[in-house]
């Protein structure tokens, strides 16, 4: 298990080693077409670092597929309604490739507090 401590660390640095880790590079035998075994463990995410305005700048985005079903909700507000844990997840997945395995390297990950 690699465990990842986000206390004083940006949201981008956290995510970017996360991937980087889900994805395997930092083993010998490192393989695009395999998930590896090992799990990733984020602590600390309440503590993450955002830096300047992006808490109001950083968007995300949900669509329901229906007319006017769009929603549009900055950081503090995703924070607020499900947690920093989600937002960090979001980031990461955003670093992953967009492929079958995506959801099972996202299995892998575990965030706490």
């Amino acid at each position: 298990m690699i465990t990842i401590d986000a206390q004083d660390q940006t949201l981008g640095r956290i995510a970017s080693a996360a991937a980087k880790a889900l994805l395997g590079k930092h083993t010998a035998s490192f393989a695009r077409n395999v998930v590896v075994d090992e799990e990733v463990k984020i602590v600390n995410a309440s503590k993450v670092r955002v830096s300047g305005n992006k808490k109001e700048a950083m968007k995300y985005l949900r669509y329901s597929g229906y007319p006017g079903g769009q929603q549009i909700e900055n950081y503090a507000m995703l924070t607020g309604r499900l947690g920093h844990s989600e937002a960090v997840r979001r980031a990461v997945k955003g670093m992953l490739p967009k492929n079958k395995l995506q959801t099972p390297r996202l299995k892998k990950l575990i965030i706490e507090g």
